[in-house]
């Protein structure tokens, strides 16, 4: 079992503590535990008390330490001791909205980049100016630590984390017990403009959905535009507001994880694998593989596949209505 232990570091908000949780806890190779310097009733911004049973001796041996809350303020020595301590011992640090703010305090982001809330990104960069701080990031991965965005963002992170750990359909499946879309890539914006459907029927939600049920199909700007019936101009314009991402960014980030979850539930040849999910050639799938995720398919497929024996082979079709 991998052993994830959140560190909640008060001020804090309940959400904020209930995401790795929700996340971790819908994946069976996770044991997830909850700690905090002072264990008992914990305050929480605009909420309930919250009761964490576990002191900072539950970091001891953990996998992954995720540093949650603090809203800024000065974290305890103690928590800043115990999150050297785990990182000194190997463990991968993690950090979720206001959380780089205790890892910057004790030290774990010292010359390297991350990200929290756009609206305390200034203030982490004014006080911490050896960190190369990314405001407009959803989450950031450097020197082996990640931090995040708030909220929704940090979603994208733990479920990025349980991609990285346990592949695309493990973190797919967890999406949709969460009923979140899939996981967003880190680079994408935090600042979308209409991040929900309008009320007047002009989102391109729709126009996404086809688009990903045809995935094996060579898409253009103009495909996309005639069936959201408007201009390239308009639908490039439109999709970066809804998405953060142009369309053909976001075709390609939708292509591989097509091709990653091939690989990991199927036996298809490279070939096939490419072909199914737009990447065109088993060269280009390499390329992108490599680029995306730093494995060959080969390599993805050896660390994550979940195919069973006799499972589908170049002789049989994968289906068609992959998650």
């Amino acid at each position: 079992m991998h052993r994830v232990v959140a560190v909640i570091v008060p001020p804090v908000l309940g959400f904020d503590v209930s995401i790795p949780l929700m996340v971790f806890n819908s994946v069976e190779h996770y044991d997830v535990r909850v700690c905090t310097a002072r264990p008992g009733p914990t305050p929480t911004v605009g909420g309930p008390d919250i009761v964490v049973p576990d002191g900072l001796d539950a970091m001891e041996g953990a996998d992954t330490v995720i540093a949650v809350g603090s809203g800024g303020e000065q974290a305890p020595t103690e928590v800043l001791d115990a999150l050297r301590k785990a990182a000194a011992t190997g463990a991968r640090i993690a950090s979720l909205c206001t959380g780089a703010f205790v890892l910057a305090q004790a030290g774990l982001l010292d010359g390297l980049r991350a990200t929290t809330h756009w609206g305390l990104a200034d203030d982490l960069a004014t006080r911490f100016p050896s960190i190369d701080v990314q405001p407009a990031l959803l989450f950031v991965e450097d020197g082996g630590i990640f931090t995040s965005a708030g909220a929704a963002a940090a979603i994208d992170l733990c479920l990025h984390l349980v991609r990285v750990d346990y592949g695309a359909s493990a973190a797919n499946a967890a999406a949709r017990l969460a009923v979140v879309p899939p996981v967003r890539p880190g680079g994408q914006s935090q600042f979308i403009e209409t991040p929900l459907p309008s009320e007047r029927g002009t989102s391109l939600a729709p126009t996404r959905v086809w688009a990903l049920e045809h995935l094996d199909r060579p898409l253009t700007l103009t495909d996309l535009a005639d069936h959201a019936k408007t201009s390239v101009r308009t639908l490039t314009r439109r999709f970066h507001a809804e998405t953060g991402l142009s369309p053909l960014q976001w075709l390609l980030h939708r292509r591989i994880d097509r091709a990653r979850e091939l690989l990991e539930i199927t036996g298809l040849p490279m070939d096939q694998v490419a072909r199914k999910s737009g990447l065109g050639s088993a060269d280009s799938l390499r390329k992108h593989m490599v680029g995306r995720v730093g494995l060959t398919p080969t390599a993805y497929r050896a660390s994550f596949s979940r195919a069973p024996t006799g499972a589908w082979s170049s002789k049989r079709e994968a289906p068609g209505d992959l998650p």
